[in-house]
């Protein structure tokens, strides 16, 4: 009569042993992948990518224990990610037209979510993503034309843009200091600024046309820690770059194959040390530029291997440098870290560089 419990018990003894077998087997560990490559100094180096729910999500014993009985639940897969957003909180937002909605992957506390699925923040084509100070998370939507807002829980505040306002808004961004957003308007060719807090239109940036202040089709857009706004003008190939009232103040780039040089350029960002981070989906690599808009340094490179790139699009780098690129076709966030001053402080200050 005790047959059945004795060879459940041994049934679990077996899969215990299983789980610890396969947590202490060895690995070989992969290779690193870094850019310049030695004798140089390395700048950056791939990190890890982001594929779905199942890479942040706690993994409990249990969990491991139900999955090996009945079978793994299936993960929320990334299917087209165009930008994303790492806030204060270690919470890494992804808008993903795939889902029709922002995807919340919360590293810090091993969380998945969904923001915009219903009610009046409702989203049909989500693009551009960004957080504030106070947590807000600002969303465009090209389908709707608008902008929405909501609370750090992902709760409906306001939108942005009366009707006839926008005509495919897609980057956007915060300046937290004059509590302004500026959204991009691609078919518009201008750039909308809003206040943060009511929702209320300020005045807008540009218009169609190829001299200075002008735009062709821009697309993503970012703010530096001085308050200037850097826009990627697409088909017009270039970077501008204005002051937080519109005012010119410089550009670079140029339509080419040349190193410098943009073929189909989309994501924008900034690291601590102001240097300009262009994404570039025909390259399938990221440039790096100084503030004088010279080149410094490319990485990624065409291809599905760890640190490579295929269509990439919306990018974003975080208060410790590290940097987000949403890798399209791949169906994935690369996370590369830029080995910058801000990095080799961290470094020397946990004591890894003394160990090694």
């Amino acid at each position: 009569m005790f047959q059945g419990a004795k060879d459940r018990r041994i049934g679990f003894l077996l899969l215990f042993c299983a789980l610890s077998i396969s947590a202490g087997c060895a690995t070989p560990k992969p290779a690193e992948v870094i850019w310049p490559l030695p004798p140089e100094e390395p700048k950056i180096k791939f990190v890890k990518s982001i594929t779905g729910s199942r890479d942040v999500e706690k993994q409990t014993f249990w969990k491991q224990v139900g999955e090996l009985i009945v079978g793994a639940q299936p993960s929320a897969r990334l299917a087209k990610p165009y930008a994303v957003h790492m806030d204060r909180e270690g919470r890494l937002l992804v808008t993903d037209s795939g889902w029709a909605s922002v995807l919340v992957f919360d590293t810090k506390n091993q969380q998945f979510t969904l923001i915009g699925l219903e009610g009046p923040g409702v989203l049909a084509k989500p693009m551009g993503v960004t957080t504030d100070a106070a947590g807000r998370i600002y969303v465009t939507d090209v389908v709707q034309n608008r902008a929405v807002v909501y609370d750090h829980s992902g709760n409906f505040l306001l939108a942005m843009g009366e009707k006839g306002r926008f005509d495919q808004p897609v980057g956007i961004a915060v300046n937290d200091a004059l509590k302004r957003v500026y959204i991009a308007d691609t078919k518009k060719h201008k750039v909308s600024v809003f206040d943060a807090d009511e929702g209320k239109f300020l005045f807008e940036i540009g218009g169609r046309g190829v001299e200075d202040g002008l735009f062709n089709w821009p697309t993503n857009i970012a703010v530096d820690k001085d308050g200037k706004l850097f826009v990627m003008d697409t088909f017009n190939f270039r970077v501008q770059v204005f002051d937080a009232d519109g005012k010119f103040q410089a550009k670079f780039g140029g339509v080419g194959t040349a190193l410098g040089h943009f073929a189909k350029p989309k994501g924008i960002a900034l690291d601590s040390e102001g240097h300009v981070y262009v994404v570039d989906a025909a390259f399938s690599n990221i440039q790096i530029f100084d503030q004088q808009g010279q080149l410094l340094l490319f990485f990624g490179g065409f291809g599905s291997r760890p640190g490579q790139l295929w269509l990439p699009a919306g990018m974003a780098i975080d208060e410790d440098d590290q940097i987000y690129v949403a890798d399209q076709y791949n169906h994935r966030i690369n996370i590369y870290q830029y080995m910058g001053e801000k990095y080799k402080a961290k470094v020397v200050g946990s004591g890894v560089e003394g160990k090694k």
